[in-house]
């Protein structure tokens, strides 16, 4: 690594000093939220009372307006969440080998509506709602729910503790990063944030459960589950609590 010229230190001090005024510098008036004047508008009506509003459309979302899955906005919310009621229901909660008395912590990495979190409602567990950075932003509706979110750009480390988590859940997240970063370095910080004997669940197309379930064996992980059709799959893997049973010594590292 070369070091920086004079002329790039202070052209680099220069930003980082203007970034700072522009961040201390905003009128707090723009911060402010307005008062909503349309009845139909967000923040005009106070949310359903809990758990009811996790199953109701947000009165916000029009039927002029497109969801994410190309449907008017309402029909989308409400096909989202009868999807993954039904995946929940019919797989996740007894197919895939999970004990849920074991879970606590759980994230969905890709997060649409958060209608994934919503199915697990009955469950004795909370679920971080990630909305990534390329995709629509619907953190609002995972807010309007009661649920919890947070906006996330998986090309960067997630900002929380190693071995935060029982089970992180995947829904075509994988296919999308590598457009952009290395895969393998989004696995490893999967690996980070996820206690041993933690749960992997990915939904992706064929080639990427393939290339993620090489990925999990090759760090001894154990793969409770493979299955594909029509050119999707779904994949289950447990972080297992592997150690080398001989260590070795490297003696160029050794100073």
């Amino acid at each position: 690594m070369t070091a920086m010229s004079e002329d790039q230190n202070k052209s680099l001090h220069s930003v980082k000093h203007l970034m700072i005024l522009t961040l201390r510098n905003v009128p707090l008036k723009a911060c402010m939220h307005k008062v909503p004047v349309d009845s139909l508008e967000r923040g005009s009506q106070w949310p359903e009372k809990w758990p009811a509003r996790l199953g109701k459309t947000p009165y916000w979302m029009l039927s002029s307006q497109v969801g994410v899955y190309g449907k008017p906005a309402p029909e989308d919310f409400t096909a989202d969440y009868e999807h993954w009621k039904r995946v929940v229901s019919n797989s996740y909660l007894n197919g895939i080998g999970i004990n849920w008395s074991s879970v606590r912590n759980t994230m969905d990495m890709r997060s649409v509506y958060g209608g994934f979190a919503a199915a697990l409602k009955d469950l004795n567990v909370w679920v971080m709602n990630v909305i990534t950075v390329d995709s629509p932003d619907t953190l609002p509706i995972i807010y309007e729910r009661g649920l919890f979110g947070i906006y996330h750009d998986w090309c960067e480390s997630f900002s929380t503790y190693p071995r935060s988590y029982d089970l992180l859940h995947a829904d075509h997240l994988f296919s999308k990063v590598k457009k952009r970063c290395s895969m393998a370095a989004v696995f490893a910080e999967v690996d980070r944030i996820l206690r041993p004997e933690g749960k992997l669940i990915v939904r992706d197309n064929v080639e990427t459960i393939n290339e993620l379930e090489n990925m999990a064996r090759s760090m001894k992980w154990e793969v409770r589950m493979t299955y594909s059709k029509d050119k999707e799959g779904l994949l289950c893997v447990q972080k297992s609590m592997w150690r080398p049973t001989e260590s070795e010594t490297l003696t160029y590292a050794i100073a």
